[in-house]
């Protein structure tokens, strides 16, 4: 497979519809965060289960001192790429001497698949351990000691990844989701929102999106958060965030916006902050839950979430479920939901973090 470079963009041919190779691998510093002088900085593609070319950013520390280290793989939010959160991440915890690894998903971002713009709950536990079989091989990593970390929807991704590759030896997640649930029942205040009929009618709406991109051939894109009203009708945004902000917008919605659309977290390769995922890609995760085998999971396991988050209860339960001793909930005090997407308000835990994966890689 042959990169050609072209103004500092690395680039590949399209000329298959149904592509598999990255879209791009851009050299050039484009994070939302500035460049650590700690730490060297590469990019680099690695291909999955199912033949997607996958494009991280790799992040080495400088005094590595040609010892194997501790590796961790790091992806997440829904909808975000490497070059936001997961990589301020990524770079932070290789600063505290871990060889680290923040990854677009397939089919988003840099990451190869076609169409655009889907997320699965197979293919993207199967991106995890990707990323595992990549760092598993380079020269500077101990494959005996890797974890993984997820953040927002890639939280429960990473669960679901440490139930089933016991090659994963710690996990740990940040304001996690689990998609399938959010997606299945509705993300709600505190709890689920769906009811029986609703979840039916949300399926319903979904299946007869079906018929009109099997007609047109191309997917329509819409929000993945669905509605149902009173009377059971259903809508859902074109965009996952509005261009401009309402007036008097739901704290959520706001919160979001303030990170996505905003200097602060906005990437132009970025789903939530230019678009949407394609309209039926909620199908998969409504009938496919990713916690099944939590009981399952007996390596070290970290959930982290913030006090004020609207996705707290999904942390909690998922801490319930998972099986083994070694777990710890931590609830960041007064934060919310984005408060630990970046570090604007000083309360990403990463002192917790790095203790977990120093303490069970055995740093």
């Amino acid at each position: 497979m042959l990169f050609t470079p072209i103004s500092g963009v690395i680039t590949m041919s399209t000329d298959k519809i149904n592509q598999i190779s990255p879209l791009s691998l851009f050299e050039k510093w484009d994070k939302t965060f500035p460049k650590s002088k700690k730490v060297n900085h590469r990019k680099v593609a690695f291909q999955n289960r199912y033949g997607i070319i996958l494009v991280g950013d790799l992040y080495i520390p400088k005094n590595q001192n040609e010892c194997k280290l501790a590796a961790i793989a790091i992806s997440g939010p829904f909808g975000a790429v490497k070059e936001q959160a997961s990589g301020l991440y990524a770079q932070t915890l290789a600063e505290q001497g871990f060889i680290t690894l923040a990854f677009d998903p397939s089919y988003t971002g840099e990451s190869g698949g076609y169409p655009r713009n889907v997320a699965s709950p197979d293919i993207n536990t199967e991106d995890f351990s990707a990323a595992v079989d990549f760092l598993g091989l380079q020269k500077e990593v101990d494959r005996n000691r890797i974890g993984l970390l997820g953040i927002c929807g890639w939280g429960g991704m990473a669960l679901n990844n440490a139930a089933m590759d016991t090659r994963v030896k710690a996990v740990a997640t940040s304001v996690m989701y689990d998609m399938s649930r959010a997606m299945g029942h509705g993300v709600g205040d505190g709890k689920d929102r769906y009811s029986t009929a609703d979840r039916h009618s949300v399926l319903q709406y979904l299946n007869e999106q079906r018929w009109e991109d099997a007609k047109t051939g191309i997917p329509t894109l819409g929000g993945h958060d669905i509605y149902v009203d009173e009377k059971g009708k259903v809508s859902a945004s074109k965009r996952i965030l509005p261009e401009t902000l309402p007036g008097n917008p739901p704290p959520v919605l706001k919160e979001f916006y303030n990170y996505y659309r905003m200097p602060r977290g906005f990437h132009p390769r970025s789903i939530n902050s230019v678009g949407a995922w394609n309209a039926t890609m909620p199908l998969s995760f409504m009938n496919m839950p990713l916690l099944s085998y939590a009981n399952e999971i007996t390596i070290p396991t970290l959930i982290v979430t913030g006090e004020k988050a609207h996705s707290r209860y999904f942390a909690e339960d998922a801490y319930k479920m998972v099986g083994g001793k070694k777990k710890e909930l931590v609830i960041v005090s007064e934060a919310n939901h984005v408060d630990l997407y970046d570090n604007t308000t000083g309360k990403i835990p990463f002192t917790k973090f790095e203790q977990f994966f120093k303490t069970n890689l055995k740093l």
